[in-house]
């Protein structure tokens, strides 16, 4: 089994996060295809036309398309903004955990690029009277670099609202949606931009938690991985 490759950054050499790491596969010639996983349909965000229409029409089902217990992870934000991220049991339910992330859609596209993102969450607080996801203040590293602090949200922002509500039909995918404000097709901040996936939860301790995204073309490994640490 080959060794886990960690980062040399602090962050990644936590134990707890490398209890949860799983070996990344040797690396094989892969054939070409006209299909791609969904970090790359986020890759051509800049090439993808606004007013997704197709979105909206997703998000009218009222039943669930996928029954396998696959927890539900977006990543959105405005193209010039910043990137959040929420976490559902399932698509018609009120997320259990939101989050802005102190990085802007432009740099996650540019980590995305080595096709392996890691974005690890840990939480400084101590007293463990909370669940984990219930922690408030995290300090958010990409790929072994800190990239600051962020808060986890009490109540959801009209426009997360607004991306929860278009995508509760919509098991997986990547594209753009339609502006919250009718009236305006892109705002200052760009388009609004979204990547939805199935994630398998992996639960380490109640101070440590995975997510592993399912990858839709059956390539081998996850390409993204989310991780919840809480300082011991």
């Amino acid at each position: 089994m080959p060794t886990v490759q960690s980062s040399p950054y602090l962050q990644m050499d936590n134990p707890a996060i490398l209890s949860l790491l799983r070996p990344t596969p040797e690396q094989k010639p892969r054939k070409s295809s006209s299909g791609g996983g969904l970090m790359r349909m986020f890759k051509l965000f800049p090439m993808l036309t606004s007013g997704c229409k197709m979105v909206a029409l997703l998000g009218r089902p009222r039943k669930p398309l996928l029954k396998d217990g696959a927890t539900t992870g977006t990543i959105f934000g405005y193209r010039k903004g910043r990137v959040c991220l929420a976490i559902q049991d399932d698509p018609h339910c009120v997320p259990m955990f939101v989050i802005e992330l102190p990085m802007l859609t432009s740099l996650l596209r540019k980590e995305m690029a080595s096709d392996i993102v890691r974005i690890a969450l840990e939480s400084e607080t101590k007293t463990h009277k909370k669940k984990l996801l219930e922690e408030f203040v995290w300090a958010i590293y990409c790929n072994g670099r800190k990239v600051g602090y962020s808060i986890r949200r009490k109540q959801l922002s009209d426009d997360e609202l607004h991306v929860m509500q278009l995508l509760r039909g919509v098991s997986m995918g990547a594209g753009v949606l339609p502006s919250p404000n009718e009236k305006e097709t892109v705002t200052s901040d760009g388009e609004l931009t979204y990547m939805r996936a199935r994630f398998e939860r992996v639960v380490g301790s109640k101070d440590s938690e995975a997510l592993y995204m399912i990858n839709p073309d059956g390539a081998p490994g996850p390409e993204l991985s989310i991780f919840f640490v809480r300082a011991r």
